[in-house]
């Protein structure tokens, strides 16, 4: 039995030194990564909005968009996780690149022997920060139903004259009947009242003017 096809992480690299992109698009390929290179913050952007890559190794300072201007966009507008290339090695320039999120910090000239464990260590990180964003919002959203269960049954109870026990079990059973997630059946039954609610003051009105 033939296993699955391994799909390869997708890596884009941004310099605006030809030598170094041929060299780390060499490197990392070698290494079983797919690999994407772009000469320039501007060509950067228009590959991810292609597709977006697993990881980006970003050069720091590049004419026009430079890599820090480059890391912010992504950082905003993607879930792009990065690493930066720099002549800089200094503690303040780690610093700096901490403070703009990235995963990883290279120094150059970047040779074979030191590139791929720090790159490696660096995809591992924003996998790790990848899993938590996951597990973040997975928790908001079942947070986010068990207040709208709880106000619909809430609500139930108050209409209903019942208790929180039968109204819940109520709620339950009608979304188990009709096949949808108890959370799904709250969601529409606050919605309807939030409806009747907008309704009653232009009812009042008309009536009013009778």
């Amino acid at each position: 039995m033939n296993s699955a096809p391994t799909v390869k992480r997708r890596i884009l690299i941004v310099d605006d030194d030809p030598l170094l992109l041929q060299f780390l698009n060499e490197v990392i390929g070698h290494a079983g990564y797919e690999t994407a290179t772009a000469s320039s913050g501007e060509q950067a952007l228009q590959l991810i909005a292609e597709g977006e890559p697993d990881m980006a190794l970003l050069d720091i300072t590049m004419p026009g968009m430079t890599g820090l201007e480059l890391a912010r966009h992504l950082k905003t507008h993607t879930t792009v996780p990065f690493m930066f290339l720099s002549a800089i090695g200094d503690s303040e320039s780690s610093k700096q690149a901490a403070a703009f999120g990235a995963v990883g910090y290279l120094v150059k000239p970047v040779d074979a022997e030191r590139l791929m464990p720090a790159f490696e260590a660096g995809l591992a990180r924003a996998d790790d920060i990848r899993q938590l964003r996951r597990t973040e919002h997975n928790l908001n959203a079942a947070l986010a139903a068990g207040r709208e269960t709880s106000l619909a049954v809430g609500l139930l109870m108050g209409r209903y004259q019942t208790d929180r026990n039968t109204a819940f079990e109520v709620l339950r059973d009608h979304a188990r009947s009709s096949r949808r997630k108890i959370n799904e059946v709250a969601d529409q039954l606050l919605a309807a009242e939030e409806t009747l609610n907008a309704l009653h003051p232009l009812f009042a009105s008309r009536f009013k003017g009778r």
